[in-house]
């Protein structure tokens, strides 16, 4: 079997997004160019204790230049979680990459975004790259719905806030299932939200869609079960990431 050739990816800037999840940016130092397809993910490499390790992370980020983003949680006990989020500015590791099948249909359709927590990630790519250029997202009607527990781990919010504003067919949702008395977006989980969304749409528009969900099982299996079994999707209008 061919050795993967790996990559050194250099970390010019962390963002604290919350109090356990950070905002990551690499720069490729092999690369000028590092192309990938949104919604694709890496495989950061280290040694633990003369144990090589392996994490695959969504990148965060649509292709620039010879960058990509991560967004992840520190896991309490989690060795590579950890060591990423303690990097400084300036640190290196090894990857390779890019790898993974969760990317947009082509053609486009009226298609759902779906996410929770850290699967904000490969949506934050779809979105970017999408509505950088007209024509990819032209008559198409964009939903993404993210949902978390807290206001607080609303991640992205700017960007996405912005981009709902500047394009009228591009729906922003967020809901909370654990929110205070002043929240007042929506609220519950985000299967609740989808089938809002689907018994709003005409019968005939209900299934001429696809749907891409990134997050923990339970609620990618959710929301699976509600499309195929409420609305008769088929299962291949349905692509799906777990990191769990």
């Amino acid at each position: 079997m061919h050795e993967r050739p790996t990559y050194t990816a250099h970390l010019n800037r962390v963002v604290s997004l919350s109090d356990q999840t950070k905002h990551l940016e690499f720069e490729v130092k092999e690369a000028e160019r590092f192309d990938f397809t949104p919604g694709q993910f890496v495989s950061m490499l280290a040694d633990n204790q003369g144990k090589h390790m392996t994490r695959a992370y969504s990148i965060a980020s649509s292709p620039r230049h010879n960058q990509f983003d991560l967004c992840l949680n520190r896991v309490e006990s989690g060795f590579f979680s950890n060591m990423l989020c303690d990097l400084n500015e300036g640190q290196e590791l090894k990857f390779h990459g890019p790898h993974g099948t969760f990317v947009l249909r082509n053609p486009l359709r009226d298609s759902l975004l779906i996410a929770t927590g850290t699967g904000i990630a490969p949506m934050r790519g779809f979105v970017q790259w999408l509505f950088a250029d007209e024509s990819r997202h032209a008559d198409r009607e964009i939903w993404l719905i993210y949902g978390t527990r807290y206001e607080k781990h609303v991640y992205y919010r700017e960007l996405f806030e912005q981009t709902a504003k500047q394009h009228p067919n591009f729906h922003y949702i967020v809901t909370l299932s654990r929110a205070d008395e002043s929240w007042q977006g929506a609220r519950g989980y985000v299967q609740d939200q989808v089938r809002a969304i689907l018994n709003s749409r005409p019968l005939e528009a209900r299934t001429n869609m696809d749907a891409y969900i990134c997050g923990l099982n339970n609620m990618v299996s959710a929301n699976r079960k509600l499309l195929k079994e409420e609305f008769g999707w088929d299962k291949k209008s349905i692509v799906y990431e777990r990191y769990d």
